[in-house]
């Protein structure tokens, strides 16, 4: 049977979203969420359908959300819900004959146990190999870095449930650091704060959205967006009620999140050996991951760390593209497959 084991994948899944691809292409990114109806324990839907629900289902409906902190927190969900996304790209004759190669990204910071429930769940594929990945060195490959040289290179990856920050040589992470603030801290921290200012209760659904749609770290940008239109519910009153916001505003909120990123990069720097500090210096640092799209991180950074701060382009399939990456050319990168 394994003759005919051709399809290979490679899997970025994300504390919010999951992607698969082949050796060149996308072939799905949705929502990392999953809805299950308790009657049966069904799957009644997956992905961004999944998503669309979260928040608004009824109590016949059961919403989750697999991974917090950008590992599996629930095994059962996240293996019903990769089972069906990969269904859903793949055709049944190619899952029965099972897959040549599978390769899914995972956080540098996970533990042995964490791996496991990660490579357990791909065992379901009946793969000929399959492999781990650590996000950060994904990244850089990604954003078309050589790795292999013995020449520093420093990723911060703000992702949803984690900030990586690692400093890369040899194809290998030299220097690390790792922290739980990132992009669901960031929406959390913006319901807190309706709460508690406003006495005024929103969704995370409509967090994420003000993070997305006037997300700043600094407060006077060149090009600044619209203020947003926010709807909730009155704590008190427990009427709808609604609230505009402008970039500044949310500047004000991520602050002190923002500050714990930057320690953190500080931290790493402090730790560096001092060969690969001064090839830093001179490349500066490189950031990616969804929380890459705040706008004004590159002046907040470059103003409080003093070096040159370059932002990926495509932020949130950085660590997908260089997994893509790996697989199309496995005996390149053979010595970082795990």
């Amino acid at each position: 049977m394994s003759f005919f084991r051709t399809k290979s994948f490679a899997m970025d899944l994300g504390n919010n979203n999951t992607l698969l691809t082949d050796k060149e292409n996308i072939l799905l990114s949705q929502a990392s969420c999953i809805v299950f109806d308790k009657q049966n324990n069904s799957v009644k839907a997956v992905g961004n359908e999944a998503y669309s629900i979260f928040e608004k289902s009824h109590q016949d409906l059961k919403t989750i959300k697999p991974l917090r902190w950008g590992v599996i927190s629930d095994y059962e969900s996240a293996n019903a819900m990769i089972q069906k996304m990969v269904s859903s790209v793949f055709s049944k004759s190619s899952r029965l004959a099972g897959f040549d190669t599978i390769i899914s990204g995972v956080p540098f910071s996970t533990t042995e146990v964490e791996r496991r429930a990660l490579r357990n769940t791909l065992d379901q594929f009946r793969s000929r190999r399959s492999h781990l990945l650590f996000e950060p060195l994904a990244a850089a490959i990604g954003m078309g870095l050589n790795i292999r040289e013995p020449d520093g290179k420093m990723i911060i990856d703000i992702g949803g449930g984690l900030t990586e920050i690692v400093v890369i040589s040899l194809s290998g992470i030299a220097v690390f650091q790792s922290t739980k603030i990132a992009g669901d801290t960031f929406s959390e921290e913006i319901q807190d704060y309706f709460r508690r200012n406003y006495a005024m209760a929103i969704g995370l659904k409509t967090a994420e959205r003000v993070k997305i749609e006037v997300g700043s770290v600094i407060e006077k940008l060149d090009d600044s967006p619209q203020p947003m239109l926010v709807r909730g519910k009155d704590i008190q009153l427990g009427i709808p009620v609604s609230r505009k916001i402008d970039h500044s505003e949310v500047a004000r909120i991520l602050d002190s999140s923002i500050v714990s990123i930057e320690e953190s990069i500080v931290q790493t720097l402090e730790v560096c050996p001092p060969e690969l500090a001064a090839d830093i210096y001179s490349n500066g640092i490189y950031v990616t991951g969804g929380g890459a799209l705040l706008r004004g991180l590159k002046i907040r950074l470059e103003n409080k760390i003093g070096l040159p701060v370059y932002v990926d382009e495509h932020p949130l399939i950085s660590v997908s593209k260089g997994i893509s990456t790996t697989l199309s050319e496995p005996g390149k990168f053979k010595s970082i497959l795990i």
